[in-house]
């Protein structure tokens, strides 16, 4: 059985991942690390879902009964674990979280001593550990070899002065007045903090987690009570975190929801103005829109595209010597300030882009406009393959004869289909997505 996907392992929180399964994936991540140890010591943070608590103690019991010891910070944002795990020097990091989907699933993320996500290689040989009784209980310690835990609250702080450090010391916040909906997340401690420890008056949505109402209605992936707030209070602007804070969705004054593609674009051009951007260019994902290449190499940058996953963009990013990157979906990576995309760093490169401006938020974030796209999701019974699909090529075939851009993918998290289609005709590309659609949804549920 497969258990990493393409962000940690994820699932139903007491059946898929349970507590037993938590307890092996730790142990097995324990004694990989052991091999590379420097400390002995492993961070563990979480986002704010009941059932954190129950993988939390999972997590620690696994790794304390292969020697290792365990710092507990509590919910914390997605990219502070990967901050505090390098700045603490732990020999790994662990994130609690299932990110943006709702209450009932939870996952486990890693991070390596740098803060890094790990690499398919590495979370291959754990796997391959969680599966081998006789290496997990060679792996056992007794005695005076087995780990301890402790819980520290005041990391929070170490998180903040980071934040704050990748904002320009000469701008200010003041006179800014920022809706921030934190999801009823890991952000909503952190993220208010900031800003107004900057100078903003914010007015806070969903701040009040109750371990069932992480993500549900707002946040990143529903922006409806964002963008009435923005109206409704005149604000400079509105900003959404998704349940881990390490995604970002902005609505301009008008309480209009920016496109991701856009935030990449603007941002990557205010990098490029100021001096700092590196690589010639920037990395984006196959799912982002033609018109970002466009306006890329119409300023003289190049457009890298890497599977969806912000690791892979991290991965292209290293490639090329960038230090840019990012996907349509709000997760943004500048590793100038992070080793994951974190929607607070990105939200204040935002806002210091909107004050240097001196522009409002709805033109200076719409650098060009978008060409038509639209974005799809079927739910499936299986997974099956692609190239075995009977009659998809030809089905595809047609969509290319109409100078029609897709790209058609499994969820790596959930039981769904993707299906996004380009194109600068919308109704042909329209009649082509219920031909899709209706094909798909007879070959994968019949």
């Amino acid at each position: 059985m497969k258990l990493f996907g393409t962000d940690g392992v994820r699932g139903e929180a007491g059946s898929f991942l349970n507590a037993e399964l938590a307890m092996r994936v730790a142990m097995a991540a324990g004694i990989y690390f052991r091999g590379h140890a420097r400390t002995k010591k492993i961070l563990v943070g979480k986002d704010t879902r009941k059932s954190g608590y129950m993988i939390e103690n999972a997590i620690v019991s696994g790794l304390t009964a292969v020697g290792y010891d365990v710092i507990q910070i509590g919910p914390m944002p997605t990219p502070a674990i990967a901050f505090l795990t390098e700045n603490m020097r732990c020999d790994a990091g662990i994130m609690i979280s299932a990110s943006h989907n709702s209450y009932e699933d939870n996952g486990i993320k890693f991070f390596d001593s740098h803060g890094n996500k790990l690499s398919e290689e590495i979370e291959k040989q754990i796997e391959e550990i969680v599966h081998d009784e006789e290496r997990l209980k060679a792996g056992w310690v007794t005695g005076k070899e087995i780990g301890s835990a402790k819980r520290i609250d005041d990391v929070i702080g170490r998180y903040i002065v980071q934040l704050k450090n990748s904002f320009n010391s000469d701008l200010t916040l003041q006179g800014m007045r920022i809706v921030l909906d934190a999801a009823n997340g890991a952000g909503y401690k952190v993220g208010p903090t900031v800003l107004e420890e900057l100078g903003a008056e914010v007015i806070v949505l969903h701040d009040k987690p109750n371990g069932f109402n992480i993500n549900e209605g707002c946040g990143a992936l529903h922006t409806k009570d964002l963008r009435e707030a923005v109206k409704k209070y005149r604000a400079d602007v509105g900003l959404a975190l998704d349940g881990d804070a390490d995604r970002l969705i902005v609505v301009d004054e008008h309480g209009k929801e920016v496109d991701g593609d856009q935030i990449l674009g603007a941002l990557g051009l205010f990098l490029h103005r100021n001096g700092v951007l590196k690589g010639g260019g920037i990395v984006a994902t196959v799912m982002s829109n033609q018109a970002l290449e466009d306006s890329m190499e119409a300023n003289g940058l190049v457009l890298h595209r890497a599977n969806v996953g912000d690791k892979y963009v991290l991965e292209l990013m290293r490639e090329h010597g960038i230090n840019f990157g990012g996907e349509q979906s709000g997760h943004i990576i500048l590793h100038d300030f992070a080793k994951t995309g974190d929607g607070l760093v990105s939200a204040l490169q935002i806002l210091a882009l909107i004050l240097t401006s001196g522009e409002k938020a709805s033109k200076v974030l719409r650098p060009f406009d978008l060409y038509p796209q639209k974005l799809v999701n079927i739910k499936v019974k299986t997974k099956k393959p692609l190239e075995q699909i009977d009659g998809l090529a030809d089905e595809l075939k047609k969509a290319d004869d109409l100078h029609i851009r897709h790209l058609i993918r499994y969820s790596g998290t959930e039981n769904k289909l993707r299906i996004l289609l380009e194109g600068k005709d919308n109704k042909v590309m329209e009649k082509e997505m219920e031909r899709l659609v209706k094909f798909f949804e007879k070959a994968l549920n019949a």
